[in-house]
């Protein structure tokens, strides 16, 4: 078991939030190994911004600025527009797959569950690149990911869930009609 991928596994899952403490004993008994590779293990997310050391504090999840959250949004919009723009045709196994994401984000804004509304509405840009087979670009997108959601933890409400939501089923159905510069629009 990865440490990294474990942690930021949590962070999809709303297990652990912005601000909160990871302690390098607790995680080392946790996956059963020694606090120096714990200690490696986050020295790693932090240099992805995922987490941060505070002097005789400890490691936290870090709480993102308004800035560093825009520097993030913008580049993963920049890596999908890149991906979007070197699309000229899409299966219809791939569009299927991404309506069902879609149906799942919707379930989870109506049942107000937002720990799956989160992590749905993030993991979608990965899903997105996943489907159109852009592999490369998945680690990328999902260190962006991870980022973004902290965000989005602190300060994303229903209604902005809901329009985040609309513009994914807005790309999809783009996608789904062959309307690739609509979907590279949106």
């Amino acid at each position: 078991m990865h440490i990294d991928w474990t942690i930021i596994d949590a962070i999809f899952c709303g297990w652990v939030r912005p601000g909160m403490r990871l302690g390098e004993q607790e995680l080392a008994t946790l996956f059963n190994v020694s606090r120096t590779v714990v200690r490696q293990s986050l020295t790693r997310l932090e240099a992805s911004g995922l987490v941060q050391v505070k002097a005789r504090r400890g490691w936290f999840i870090v709480e993102p600025s308004l800035e560093k959250a825009t520097s993030v949004f913008q580049s993963r919009r920049a890596i999908e527009s890149g991906f979007l723009n070197a699309i000229d045709n899409v299966d219809p196994a791939p569009i299927s797959r991404l309506r069902e994401y879609i149906a799942r984000q919707r379930e989870a804004i109506v049942s107000e569950d937002t720990v799956s509304r989160s992590h749905l509405r993030a993991d979608f840009h990965v899903c997105l690149a996943e489907v159109l087979g852009f592999y490369p670009v998945l680690d990328i997108l999902n260190d962006l990911t991870a980022r973004s959601l902290l965000f989005e933890m602190l300060y994303q409400s229903t209604p902005d869930a809901a329009c985040s939501r609309d513009d994914h089923e807005s790309i999809v159905d783009l996608l789904g009609a062959g309307d690739y510069r609509g979907a590279r629009a949106s």
